[in-house]
């Protein structure tokens, strides 16, 4: 039931590379997309709280809530994709996200409540990180997939997009219309999808147990427990980021709804370019240290932003640095995963590491609102940032760089 040796090898026709990177490149689109619909919501939070008269923690819950289904989704999606594969799995995602999407952006917008259930299942579209991991997996050899994972988590750039066009487009056409445009997008990628991807070259179906038996199998394997504490911080820190900033950019430095907008959207491409880096930096070194540079950057960094001195130049300094660091960590943590997970596994624990990051963004948001509509401040949020993020570095150097000598 184990892949036979991945199709990206030194020495085979130039063809397979291309087969390799194409596979790539679709499923990166496809993540991209599906990204794109979950972060829908945020960019325009503002303009529902004023709408709805929202409280601060009704608002971060707005946000908060597609993060938590798109994060514990991952994980019956990830067994469902080493059950059926990619090829299935990614146009079908794609597809049953359009509901949703048009959900939200066309009947729930007047009803705080009808919200919250969009937002609920506009959460499918983040699960699509457990479709994709496992794919590309088994498309590259050892010695690039750290790299190659991290090209596809370039896909989180679907959350920039999300910010870069969501306000101008429905300040132009409407509220409505960045949500239509993304569902059209949505069912012309399915289409393609089902027609362009293929399971990798030996790939065959893991179906042997019931789903509930291998998600706990999974879950208590070491391995599975020390990735997903790095992930919710690396990659929970990011989406905590991506969804929140907007509201806390707008509350905390007056700024209008669009450049908040913007800025965050900067934000987020940093940490999508800084994710491919933390992979590539992997293959060539080793996860281990990468993740502990990493977590000791985004510790300082969350100190220096916990002094909410002036965006300019300080400010912007210390939240694009966290960018960088927490994109390069997830992309690290997942350089890992591929290093020392067996290839059938690969889609299981993707999908319960993949649903600890999400998590990991879950909490943020809720605790940032509650603690700014309890304190009038969000500087101790950033001390806790801080705190969790050197314990994460700690923990890689003490505990994980053992387990990975020992395996």
């Amino acid at each position: 039931m184990t892949p036979t040796a991945p199709v990206h090898r030194a020495g085979q026709p130039s063809e397979a590379a291309a087969t390799a990177t194409s596979q790539l490149a679709v499923a990166t689109v496809g993540f991209a997309l599906c990204f794109w619909a979950w972060a829908l919501i945020s960019p325009l939070a503002t303009r529902y709280a004023d709408a709805l008269s929202l409280t601060a923690f009704e608002q971060a819950l707005l946000v908060a809530v597609p993060v938590l289904v798109g994060s514990l989704g991952r994980i019956p999606v990830g067994a469902l994709t080493d059950a059926v594969g990619a090829r299935r799995m990614f146009p079908i995602v794609a597809l049953l996200t359009i509901v949703p999407v048009l959900f939200v952006g066309h009947l729930a917008s007047d009803s705080y409540p009808a919200m919250l259930i969009g937002g609920f299942f506009l959460g499918l579209g983040g699960t699509t990180f457990a479709i994709g991991v496992p794919h590309v997996n088994g498309w590259f050899r050892p010695a690039n997939r750290g790299t190659a994972i991290g090209v596809f988590g370039m896909g989180t750039g679907g959350t920039a997009i999300a910010s870069f066009t969501t306000v101008a487009i429905a300040d132009e056409w409407g509220t409505g219309a960045p949500y239509t445009l993304v569902a059209a997008l949505l069912a012309m990628y399915g289409v393609a999808a089902a027609l362009l991807l293929r399971n990798p070259t030996g790939w065959t179906a893991r179906s042997s147990g019931g789903f509930a038996r291998r998600a706990w199998e999974t879950a208590r394997m070491p391995v599975t427990l020390q990735l997903s504490f790095l992930y919710a911080v690396g990659f929970g820190g990011f989406v905590a980021f991506s969804v929140y900033l907007p509201a806390y950019l707008k509350n905390a430095y007056d700024l209008t709804q669009n450049d908040a907008a913007l800025r965050t959207a900067g934000f987020v491409l940093l940490a999508v370019v800084a994710r491919p880096i933390g992979g590539w930096l992997s293959d060539r070194t080793h996860p281990v240290p990468v993740l502990v540079g990493c977590f000791v950057g985004a510790a300082g960094l969350a100190a220096l932003a916990a002094l909410e001195l002036a965006l300019m130049p300080v400010g912007t300094i210390a939240f694009l640095g966290l960018a960088a660091a927490l994109g390069g960590a997830a992309g690290a943590c997942f350089a890992l995963v591929a290093e020392v997970t067996e290839p059938a596994k690969v889609g299981a624990v993707t999908g319960i590491v993949g649903a600890a990051g999400g998590l990991g963004g879950f909490v943020p948001p809720l605790l940032m609102g509650a603690v700014y509509g309890a304190f009038d401040d969000y500087s101790l949020g950033y001390v806790l940032l801080a705190a969790t993020a050197a314990a994460a570095a700690a923990f890689t150097w003490l505990v994980v760089r053992s387990g990975t000598r020992s395996r």
